[in-house]
Protein backbone atom coordinates (compact mmCIF):
# COMPACT_ATOMS: atom_id res chain seq x y z
CA UNK A 1 0.00 0.00 0.00
CA UNK A 2 1.41 3.38 -1.01
CA UNK A 3 1.87 6.22 1.47
CA UNK A 4 -1.31 8.31 1.67
CA UNK A 5 -1.76 11.72 3.31
CA UNK A 6 -5.32 12.95 3.91
CA UNK A 7 -5.10 16.63 4.82
CA UNK A 8 -7.38 19.62 5.47
CA UNK A 9 -5.11 21.99 3.55
CA UNK A 10 -3.77 21.21 0.03
CA UNK A 11 -0.38 22.67 1.03
CA UNK A 12 0.19 20.26 3.92
CA UNK A 13 0.85 17.00 1.99
CA UNK A 14 3.87 18.47 0.21
CA UNK A 15 5.30 19.76 3.50
CA UNK A 16 4.61 16.51 5.34
CA UNK A 17 6.30 14.40 2.67
CA UNK A 18 9.67 15.71 3.87
CA UNK A 19 9.30 13.85 7.20
CA UNK A 20 10.80 10.35 7.72
CA UNK A 21 7.59 8.32 7.60
CA UNK A 22 9.61 5.11 6.98
CA UNK A 23 10.77 5.25 10.62
CA UNK A 24 8.71 4.60 13.79
CA UNK A 25 8.18 7.82 15.70
CA UNK A 26 10.42 6.60 18.52
CA UNK A 27 13.32 6.44 16.05
CA UNK A 28 12.92 9.86 14.42
CA UNK A 29 16.28 11.70 14.35
CA UNK A 30 16.69 14.83 16.46
CA UNK A 31 16.94 17.00 13.35
CA UNK A 32 13.23 16.43 12.71
CA UNK A 33 12.08 17.04 16.28
CA UNK A 34 11.08 20.19 18.13
CA UNK A 35 11.96 20.10 21.86
CA UNK A 36 8.61 20.93 23.47
CA UNK A 37 7.16 19.48 26.69
CA UNK A 38 4.88 16.49 26.17
CA UNK A 39 2.11 15.19 28.39
CA UNK A 40 1.36 11.57 29.23
CA UNK A 41 -0.17 9.65 26.32
CA UNK A 42 -1.07 6.04 25.63
CA UNK A 43 0.49 6.55 22.19
CA UNK A 44 3.89 7.67 20.94
CA UNK A 45 3.76 11.43 20.28
CA UNK A 46 6.47 13.67 18.81
CA UNK A 47 6.65 17.34 17.89
CA UNK A 48 8.10 18.20 14.51
CA UNK A 49 8.03 20.98 11.94
CA UNK A 50 6.16 21.20 8.64
CA UNK A 51 7.16 24.38 6.86
CA UNK A 52 6.57 27.24 9.28
CA UNK A 53 4.25 25.23 11.52
CA UNK A 54 5.03 23.11 14.57
CA UNK A 55 3.00 19.90 14.46
CA UNK A 56 2.20 17.07 16.86
CA UNK A 57 2.45 13.58 15.35
CA UNK A 58 0.71 10.67 17.10
CA UNK A 59 0.93 7.00 16.15
CA UNK A 60 -2.26 4.95 16.44
CA UNK A 61 -4.29 2.43 14.45
CA UNK A 62 -5.90 3.55 11.20
CA UNK A 63 -9.53 3.41 12.24
CA UNK A 64 -9.16 5.46 15.45
CA UNK A 65 -6.81 7.86 13.64
CA UNK A 66 -9.41 8.59 10.94
CA UNK A 67 -12.17 8.78 13.54
CA UNK A 68 -10.29 11.24 15.75
CA UNK A 69 -9.33 13.29 12.69
CA UNK A 70 -13.01 13.68 11.80
CA UNK A 71 -14.07 14.42 15.39
CA UNK A 72 -11.46 17.18 15.72
CA UNK A 73 -12.69 18.69 12.47
CA UNK A 74 -16.26 18.55 13.81
CA UNK A 75 -15.17 20.31 17.01
CA UNK A 76 -13.46 22.99 14.94
CA UNK A 77 -16.68 23.50 12.99
CA UNK A 78 -18.52 23.90 16.31
CA UNK A 79 -15.90 26.44 17.54
CA UNK A 80 -14.91 24.23 20.49
CA UNK A 81 -11.40 24.81 21.92
CA UNK A 82 -9.41 21.82 20.65
CA UNK A 83 -6.24 21.21 18.71
CA UNK A 84 -6.54 21.53 14.92
CA UNK A 85 -6.48 18.31 12.91
CA UNK A 86 -4.18 18.70 9.90
CA UNK A 87 -3.77 15.24 8.38
CA UNK A 88 -3.81 11.48 8.69
CA UNK A 89 -0.89 9.55 7.19
CA UNK A 90 -1.52 5.89 6.27
CA UNK A 91 0.32 3.25 4.24
CA UNK A 92 3.60 3.71 6.11
CA UNK A 93 6.26 1.05 5.52
CA UNK A 94 9.68 0.63 7.11
CA UNK A 95 12.92 -0.07 5.21
CA UNK A 96 12.12 -3.82 5.16
CA UNK A 97 8.66 -3.22 3.72
CA UNK A 98 6.84 -4.03 6.98
CA UNK A 99 3.80 -1.86 7.84
CA UNK A 100 4.03 0.90 10.43
CA UNK A 101 1.13 2.40 12.37
CA UNK A 102 -0.66 5.37 10.76
CA UNK A 103 -0.29 8.78 12.38
CA UNK A 104 -2.61 11.65 13.21
CA UNK A 105 -1.09 15.09 12.62
CA UNK A 106 -2.37 18.10 14.56
CA UNK A 107 -1.18 21.70 14.81
CA UNK A 108 0.75 22.51 17.99
CA UNK A 109 -1.19 24.96 20.13
CA UNK A 110 1.20 27.86 20.55
CA UNK A 111 1.79 29.07 24.10
CA UNK A 112 0.16 25.99 25.62
CA UNK A 113 1.50 23.57 28.21
CA UNK A 114 0.52 20.08 29.36
CA UNK A 115 -0.34 19.98 33.04
CA UNK A 116 2.80 18.03 34.05
CA UNK A 117 5.04 20.78 32.68
CA UNK A 118 3.12 23.31 34.76
CA UNK A 119 3.91 21.28 37.88
CA UNK A 120 7.67 21.44 37.34
CA UNK A 121 7.39 24.38 39.71
CA UNK A 122 4.85 23.58 42.42
CA UNK A 123 1.53 25.25 41.61
CA UNK A 124 -0.21 27.16 44.37
CA UNK A 125 -3.78 26.07 45.29
CA UNK A 126 -5.16 29.32 43.78
CA UNK A 127 -3.64 28.38 40.42
CA UNK A 128 -5.07 24.89 40.74
CA UNK A 129 -8.53 26.40 41.23
CA UNK A 130 -8.09 28.34 37.98
CA UNK A 131 -7.17 25.13 36.16
CA UNK A 132 -10.35 23.50 37.46
CA UNK A 133 -12.37 26.51 36.30
CA UNK A 134 -10.87 26.27 32.81
CA UNK A 135 -11.49 22.53 32.58
CA UNK A 136 -15.07 22.93 33.82
CA UNK A 137 -15.76 25.57 31.14
CA UNK A 138 -14.32 23.30 28.45
CA UNK A 139 -16.41 20.33 29.59
CA UNK A 140 -19.59 22.45 29.68
CA UNK A 141 -18.90 23.76 26.18
CA UNK A 142 -18.38 20.21 24.91
CA UNK A 143 -21.61 19.01 26.50
CA UNK A 144 -23.63 21.95 25.19
CA UNK A 145 -22.40 21.01 21.71
CA UNK A 146 -23.43 17.36 22.22
CA UNK A 147 -19.91 15.97 22.57
CA UNK A 148 -19.30 13.20 25.11
CA UNK A 149 -15.57 13.23 25.81
CA UNK A 150 -15.26 9.78 27.34
CA UNK A 151 -11.88 10.50 28.92
CA UNK A 152 -11.80 13.99 30.43
CA UNK A 153 -8.54 14.42 32.31
CA UNK A 154 -5.68 16.82 32.84
CA UNK A 155 -3.54 14.62 30.58
CA UNK A 156 -5.91 15.08 27.65
CA UNK A 157 -5.99 18.86 28.04
CA UNK A 158 -3.66 21.70 27.12
CA UNK A 159 -3.72 24.98 29.05
CA UNK A 160 -2.97 28.48 27.82
CA UNK A 161 -2.69 31.59 29.95
CA UNK A 162 -5.69 33.84 29.57
CA UNK A 163 -5.48 37.21 31.33
CA UNK A 164 -4.67 35.86 34.77
CA UNK A 165 -6.79 32.75 34.28
CA UNK A 166 -6.38 29.76 31.97
CA UNK A 167 -8.09 28.52 28.82
CA UNK A 168 -8.38 24.76 28.39
CA UNK A 169 -8.18 22.95 25.05
CA UNK A 170 -9.10 19.36 24.26
CA UNK A 171 -6.07 17.54 22.88
CA UNK A 172 -7.33 13.95 22.62
CA UNK A 173 -10.73 13.15 21.06
CA UNK A 174 -10.06 9.45 20.50
CA UNK A 175 -12.71 8.30 22.99
CA UNK A 176 -15.28 10.98 22.11
CA UNK A 177 -18.71 10.79 20.49
CA UNK A 178 -20.77 13.57 18.95
CA UNK A 179 -24.55 13.51 19.44
CA UNK A 180 -27.40 15.93 18.67
CA UNK A 181 -27.90 16.23 22.44
CA UNK A 182 -26.47 14.56 25.53
CA UNK A 183 -28.64 12.91 28.16
CA UNK A 184 -28.12 13.64 31.86
CA UNK A 185 -26.67 10.14 32.18
CA UNK A 186 -24.07 10.79 29.49
CA UNK A 187 -23.05 14.05 31.13
CA UNK A 188 -22.87 12.45 34.57
CA UNK A 189 -20.72 9.62 33.21
CA UNK A 190 -18.29 12.11 31.64
CA UNK A 191 -18.17 14.11 34.86
CA UNK A 192 -17.54 11.04 37.02
CA UNK A 193 -14.68 10.00 34.73
CA UNK A 194 -13.22 13.49 35.04
CA UNK A 195 -13.41 13.31 38.85
CA UNK A 196 -11.67 9.93 39.01
CA UNK A 197 -9.04 10.80 36.40
CA UNK A 198 -8.12 14.14 37.96
CA UNK A 199 -7.87 12.69 41.46
CA UNK A 200 -5.65 9.90 40.14
CA UNK A 201 -3.38 12.30 38.26
CA UNK A 202 -2.99 14.51 41.32
CA UNK A 203 -2.29 11.50 43.55
CA UNK A 204 0.47 10.56 41.12
CA UNK A 205 1.92 14.06 41.38
CA UNK A 206 1.65 13.89 45.16
CA UNK A 207 3.61 10.64 45.19
CA UNK A 208 6.37 12.25 43.12
CA UNK A 209 6.56 15.28 45.44
CA UNK A 210 5.35 17.73 42.77
CA UNK A 211 2.05 18.65 44.46
CA UNK A 212 1.60 21.58 46.84
CA UNK A 213 1.05 20.22 50.37
CA UNK A 214 -2.20 22.19 50.70
CA UNK A 215 -3.73 20.49 47.63
CA UNK A 216 -5.94 17.49 48.41
CA UNK A 217 -6.16 15.29 45.27
CA UNK A 218 -9.58 13.90 46.16
CA UNK A 219 -11.04 17.34 46.98
CA UNK A 220 -9.78 18.79 43.70
CA UNK A 221 -11.28 15.83 41.83
CA UNK A 222 -14.61 16.64 43.46
CA UNK A 223 -14.12 20.33 42.70
CA UNK A 224 -14.44 19.80 38.95
CA UNK A 225 -17.93 18.38 39.59
CA UNK A 226 -18.97 21.33 41.75
CA UNK A 227 -17.67 23.94 39.33
CA UNK A 228 -19.20 22.17 36.35
CA UNK A 229 -22.54 21.89 38.16
CA UNK A 230 -22.76 25.57 39.07
CA UNK A 231 -21.82 26.69 35.55
CA UNK A 232 -24.22 24.25 33.88
CA UNK A 233 -27.03 25.41 36.18
CA UNK A 234 -26.39 29.08 35.34
CA UNK A 235 -26.36 28.39 31.62
CA UNK A 236 -29.42 26.14 31.39
CA UNK A 237 -31.77 26.94 34.29
CA UNK A 238 -35.30 28.19 33.75
CA UNK A 239 -36.06 31.57 35.36
CA UNK A 240 -39.47 32.83 36.47
CA UNK A 241 -39.82 36.61 36.80
CA UNK A 242 -42.69 38.95 37.72
CA UNK A 243 -44.59 40.15 34.67
CA UNK A 244 -43.32 43.49 33.37
CA UNK A 245 -39.82 43.04 34.86
CA UNK A 246 -38.20 42.50 31.47
CA UNK A 247 -34.98 44.10 32.67
CA UNK A 248 -34.53 40.93 34.77
CA UNK A 249 -34.25 38.99 31.52
CA UNK A 250 -31.68 41.47 30.19
CA UNK A 251 -29.73 41.16 33.44
CA UNK A 252 -29.70 37.36 33.09
CA UNK A 253 -28.44 37.65 29.50
CA UNK A 254 -25.72 40.06 30.60
CA UNK A 255 -24.64 37.61 33.31
CA UNK A 256 -24.38 34.85 30.72
CA UNK A 257 -22.36 37.18 28.49
CA UNK A 258 -20.02 37.90 31.41
CA UNK A 259 -19.40 34.17 31.62
CA UNK A 260 -18.38 34.30 27.96
CA UNK A 261 -21.52 32.72 26.50
CA UNK A 262 -23.97 34.06 23.94
CA UNK A 263 -27.72 33.50 23.93
CA UNK A 264 -28.64 32.40 20.42
CA UNK A 265 -32.38 32.38 21.08
CA UNK A 266 -34.76 32.40 24.02
CA UNK A 267 -38.13 30.98 24.96
CA UNK A 268 -40.47 33.29 26.88
CA UNK A 269 -43.85 32.12 28.19
CA UNK A 270 -46.44 34.21 30.06
CA UNK A 271 -48.43 32.57 32.82
CA UNK A 272 -52.17 32.26 32.17
CA UNK A 273 -52.91 34.70 35.00
CA UNK A 274 -50.41 37.19 33.61
CA UNK A 275 -48.46 37.46 36.88
CA UNK A 276 -45.21 35.76 35.84
CA UNK A 277 -42.93 35.28 32.86
CA UNK A 278 -40.90 32.10 32.32
CA UNK A 279 -37.57 32.61 30.55
CA UNK A 280 -35.47 29.78 29.11
CA UNK A 281 -32.22 30.87 27.38
CA UNK A 282 -30.75 28.70 24.65
CA UNK A 283 -27.01 29.01 25.16
CA UNK A 284 -25.26 27.38 22.24
CA UNK A 285 -22.08 29.35 21.77
CA UNK A 286 -19.20 30.70 23.82
CA UNK A 287 -16.64 33.38 23.11
CA UNK A 288 -18.90 36.42 23.40
CA UNK A 289 -16.06 38.85 24.11
CA UNK A 290 -13.74 37.12 21.62
CA UNK A 291 -16.19 37.79 18.80
CA UNK A 292 -16.87 41.34 19.92
CA UNK A 293 -13.15 42.16 20.02
CA UNK A 294 -12.55 40.48 16.67
CA UNK A 295 -15.43 42.40 15.08
CA UNK A 296 -14.24 45.76 16.41
CA UNK A 297 -10.47 45.44 16.10
CA UNK A 298 -9.55 42.34 14.12
CA UNK A 299 -7.63 41.03 17.16
CA UNK A 300 -8.03 37.34 17.95
CA UNK A 301 -7.63 36.62 21.67
CA UNK A 302 -8.74 34.25 24.41
CA UNK A 303 -12.04 35.05 26.14
CA UNK A 304 -10.66 36.64 29.33
CA UNK A 305 -8.01 38.50 27.36
CA UNK A 306 -10.72 39.84 25.06
CA UNK A 307 -12.83 40.99 28.01
CA UNK A 308 -9.85 42.86 29.48
CA UNK A 309 -8.89 44.45 26.15
CA UNK A 310 -12.47 45.54 25.54
CA UNK A 311 -12.56 47.23 28.95
CA UNK A 312 -9.37 49.11 28.14
CA UNK A 313 -10.71 50.01 24.69
CA UNK A 314 -13.92 51.42 26.17
CA UNK A 315 -11.98 53.46 28.74
CA UNK A 316 -9.73 54.83 26.01
CA UNK A 317 -12.66 55.67 23.70
CA UNK A 318 -14.27 57.71 26.47
CA UNK A 319 -11.23 60.04 26.40
CA UNK A 320 -11.51 60.76 22.68
CA UNK A 321 -13.04 64.06 21.53
CA UNK A 322 -14.99 62.44 18.70
CA UNK A 323 -16.51 59.73 20.91
CA UNK A 324 -20.23 60.48 21.09
CA UNK A 325 -22.44 57.40 21.56
CA UNK A 326 -25.76 57.81 19.79
CA UNK A 327 -24.59 60.91 17.89
CA UNK A 328 -24.59 60.22 14.11
CA UNK A 329 -21.83 62.83 13.71
CA UNK A 330 -19.51 61.03 16.14
CA UNK A 331 -16.91 58.48 15.12
CA UNK A 332 -18.20 54.93 14.79
CA UNK A 333 -16.94 52.45 17.41
CA UNK A 334 -15.14 50.43 14.70
CA UNK A 335 -13.18 53.52 13.63
CA UNK A 336 -12.16 54.31 17.19
CA UNK A 337 -11.30 50.68 17.86
CA UNK A 338 -8.90 50.50 14.93
CA UNK A 339 -7.35 53.79 16.05
CA UNK A 340 -6.82 52.25 19.50
CA UNK A 341 -5.12 49.23 17.92
CA UNK A 342 -2.87 51.49 15.83
CA UNK A 343 -2.04 54.12 18.45
CA UNK A 344 -2.19 52.21 21.75
CA UNK A 345 -2.22 48.42 21.51
CA UNK A 346 0.44 47.80 18.85
CA UNK A 347 2.98 50.39 20.07
CA UNK A 348 2.63 49.08 23.62
CA UNK A 349 3.15 45.45 22.64
CA UNK A 350 6.06 46.34 20.34
CA UNK A 351 7.80 48.03 23.26
CA UNK A 352 8.41 44.52 24.61
CA UNK A 353 11.21 43.00 22.50
CA UNK A 354 10.20 39.82 20.66
CA UNK A 355 13.12 37.85 22.08
CA UNK A 356 11.96 38.65 25.63
CA UNK A 357 8.30 37.65 25.28
CA UNK A 358 8.75 33.92 25.81
CA UNK A 359 5.50 32.02 25.25
CA UNK A 360 3.23 35.05 25.75
CA UNK A 361 1.10 36.18 22.83
CA UNK A 362 0.42 39.93 22.21
CA UNK A 363 -2.95 39.93 24.02
CA UNK A 364 -1.43 38.31 27.13
CA UNK A 365 1.48 40.78 27.07
CA UNK A 366 -0.95 43.71 26.92
CA UNK A 367 -2.97 42.25 29.79
CA UNK A 368 0.21 41.86 31.86
CA UNK A 369 1.13 45.49 31.19
CA UNK A 370 -2.35 46.67 32.20
CA UNK A 371 -2.07 44.67 35.42
CA UNK A 372 1.34 46.16 36.14
CA UNK A 373 0.06 49.67 35.45
CA UNK A 374 -2.79 49.12 37.91
CA UNK A 375 -0.41 47.80 40.55
CA UNK A 376 2.02 50.70 40.20
CA UNK A 377 -0.83 53.25 40.13
CA UNK A 378 -2.31 51.79 43.32
CA UNK A 379 1.07 52.05 45.01
CA UNK A 380 1.61 55.62 43.79
CA UNK A 381 -2.03 56.63 44.47
CA UNK A 382 -2.32 58.10 40.97
CA UNK A 383 -2.29 56.84 37.38
CA UNK A 384 1.34 56.38 36.38
CA UNK A 385 0.54 55.94 32.67
CA UNK A 386 1.14 53.06 30.31
CA UNK A 387 4.60 54.17 29.14
CA UNK A 388 5.96 54.23 32.69
CA UNK A 389 4.38 50.83 33.39
CA UNK A 390 6.05 49.36 30.30
CA UNK A 391 9.47 50.65 31.33
CA UNK A 392 9.15 49.23 34.84
CA UNK A 393 7.76 45.92 33.54
CA UNK A 394 10.73 45.42 31.22
CA UNK A 395 13.21 45.96 34.04
CA UNK A 396 11.54 44.37 37.07
CA UNK A 397 8.88 41.88 35.94
CA UNK A 398 9.58 40.44 32.50
CA UNK A 399 12.87 38.67 33.34
CA UNK A 400 11.13 36.60 36.05
CA UNK A 401 8.00 36.05 33.95
CA UNK A 402 10.03 34.90 30.99
CA UNK A 403 11.92 32.40 33.11
CA UNK A 404 8.69 30.86 34.44
CA UNK A 405 7.17 30.59 30.96
CA UNK A 406 10.21 29.11 29.26
CA UNK A 407 9.29 25.65 27.88
CA UNK A 408 11.62 22.78 28.65
CA UNK A 409 12.28 19.61 26.71
CA UNK A 410 10.59 16.42 27.93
Amino acid sequence: MALQISATNPEHPALLLELPWQLPLEQWPEEYLVPLPRGISRHVVRYSRAGDEVIAVKELAERPALREYQLLRDLDRLAIPAVDALAVVTGRLDAAGDPLEPVLVTRHLGGSLPYRSMFETTLRPATMHRLMDALAVLLVRLHLAGFAWGDCSLSNTLFRRDAGAYAAYLVDAETGDLHPRLSDGQRDYDLDLARVNISGELLDLEASGALHPAVDPVEFGNEICARYGSLWQELTRTSVYPAGKYHYIERRIRRLNDLGFDVAEMQIEHASNGDTVTFVPKVVDAGHHQRQLLRLTGLDAEENQARRLLNDLESWMATQDDYAPGDPLGARPEVLAHRWVREVFRPTVRAVPVELRGAMDPAEIYHELLEHRWYLSERAQHDIGLDTAVEDYLVNILPRARESLQPTAD
